[in-house]
């Protein structure tokens, strides 16, 4: 920026985008204190570089600006998560289950895991049992992105909420 620049030739712009062309360093600061604006290379990396006679403190309040609007307009997804157990009771599962919805209902993503422990790795048919009847609890409210599957000892799915 303004005499930070040190090369020889560089391609100066107006500050609406008008093309003033290839000239010194120098001579482009000296068009630039005149208007009151800053020179700031805008491509460095370009052959002869790229300057722009701008007000840069106007450009770095409408960039920081753009960056706060685009920030407004994202919504961030956040994952619950729900651990189950083989020999889950039905009222558990079902408190489980409204949890699992209440998460849904407010747009995020619910992890549901299943722990085995011990010898109930030797059932793993029960589990699965548990886990599609949990599914089948939060239908309405989610679909599975993908079938459960096992990670070590656990048997996960992620359930996406319904558009």
């Amino acid at each position: 920026m303004n005499e930070q620049i040190r090369e020889k030739e560089i391609r100066v712009l107006s500050h609406d985008g008008e093309q003033l062309g290839i000239m010194s360093a120098r001579e482009a600061q000296l068009i630039a204190n005149e208007r009151n604006l800053d020179l700031v290379m805008i491509s460095p990396n370009a052959q002869p570089p790229v300057c722009r006679i701008i007000d840069y403190g106007k450009y770095k309040y409408e960039q920081a600006r753009k960056e706060k609007e685009s920030k407004k307009k994202q919504k961030v997804v956040t994952v619950k998560e729900v651990r189950l157990r083989p020999g889950i009771e039905s009222n558990d599962l079902n408190t489980k289950a409204n949890n699992a919805i209440k998460f849904l209902k407010k747009g995020d993503k619910v992890k549901v895991e299943l722990r085995f422990r011990g010898r109930e790795l030797g059932h793993k048919d029960l589990g699965k049992e548990v886990m599609l009847k949990f599914i089948d609890i939060v239908k309405e409210f989610g679909e599975p992105a993908k079938p459960p599957k096992f990670e070590g000892n656990n048997m996960v799915v992620i359930i996406d909420p319904k558009k």
